[in-house]
């Protein structure tokens, strides 16, 4: 820990919190796209799912800005921005949080692909509680 401690001094725990608040923000997005399933097993995942998809899709569908990313730039700043070359976090997770050249476009079709497959887990879910046959189209 001396050594930790020597070799980054009082920005240590910026960076690390930095870190983890992508990983963080990687489990939400994981959790909004794919909480459905887990919904499947567990119903009472919805309770939690739900307000996530439409924080989540919502952020997507209006161009917003999610809160832990102002707050994720402002613990690398105060770290002293970019102290690290590469990691893991640096290189696997932050591109898939915040893709190069994230377009409007792709927003849109992002939030619309997650409401999607949460929109389908819950029909599934929906009719399979109800007795009901499970179709995707009707005809």
């Amino acid at each position: 820990m001396i050594a930790f401690v020597g070799r980054w001094g009082a920005h240590m725990p910026y960076l690390f919190f930095a870190d983890l608040l992508v990983v963080t923000h990687l489990a939400f997005v994981a959790f909004v796209i794919l909480g459905g399933l887990l919904v499947r097993r567990w119903p009472w995942v919805a309770w939690f799912h739900i307000p996530a998809v439409c924080w989540g899709v919502g952020i997507e569908l209006t161009s917003g800005t999610c809160p832990l990313t102002p707050l994720e730039n402002w613990l690398r700043n105060r770290g002293g921005a970019m102290a690290y070359e590469t990691d893991f976090v640096a290189e696997y997770l932050l591109p898939l949080v915040y893709p190069v050249g994230l377009t409007r476009t792709a927003q849109f079709a992002f939030g619309s692909g997650a409401l999607a497959v949460n929109v389908l887990a819950y029909r599934r879910l929906w009719r399979r509680r109800s007795g009901a046959p499970c179709r995707i189209m009707r005809g």
